[in-house]
């Protein structure tokens, strides 16, 4: 059964790719992308105010050099060179960090919520598995998934529920029993046996 990679199994694991984290898309891409967005923003701000910093430092070295009449020009082109290549350095640097911060976020942000989406996306369909009759636990949560707790009381119901229906099939037998001691014809009670072979195959 398909269980998006949150089911442990034995053997050697499967090799795990990037989109197999993406189990429900839109909520993925719409979370991280708000959380990318957000962080981006307080970077792009923080950002701004360290270049502007930067640039005032560089205004006030040529403003001070300006006030220096015997300081050769040539000397004073230099420095005022070196001063517009550390702001560009500075405005590149910055650039650089906001880029590897959203795409470090947008990673980490993918990989978060994949530990929400893929034990809701592993309960969804073992639900539809007891919906349909069957009452079997295919595989637990990986460790380190979230819902953990949510999953074991799931699992405890899917239990509880093949510990009924088992207790059933054998009050079942013991009925189909008595029948057929009571000399009850086996054709009449080859509907009870059906009943009790699917009761039976929910919990294969």
């Amino acid at each position: 059964m398909q269980d998006g990679g949150n089911v442990e199994k034995s053997g050697a694991p499967p090799k795990r790719r990037f989109k197999n984290y993406l189990l429900d898309r839109p909520f993925q891409l719409k979370y991280t992308g708000m959380v990318v967005a957000v962080t981006m923003v307080v970077a792009a701000v923080l950002g701004y105010v360290a270049y502007d910093f930067s640039k005032g430092q560089t205004e006030a070295m040529t403003a001070q050099m300006a006030m220096q009449e015997d300081l050769p020009p040539e000397v004073a082109n230099d420095l005022e060179g070196y001063a517009e290549r550390e702001d560009r350095k500075v405005l590149y640097g910055i650039l650089a960090g906001i880029l590897i911060l959203a795409l470090t976020l947008g990673f980490t942000g993918i990989i978060v919520t994949h530990k929400v989406v893929g034990p809701a996306y592993k309960m969804k369909l073992l639900l539809n598995e007891v919906a349909s009759g069957k009452l079997k636990l295919a595989g637990r949560l990986r460790k380190g998934d979230e819902l953990q707790e949510l999953f074991e009381a799931f699992a405890n119901m899917v239990e509880s529920l093949r510990e009924t229906q088992k207790r059933e099939v054998t009050e079942l037998d013991d009925a189909i029993a008595k029948a057929k001691q009571a000399g009850v014809p086996d054709d009449a009670l080859a509907e009870l046996r059906g009943v009790r072979d699917r009761m039976l195959a929910a919990l294969d």
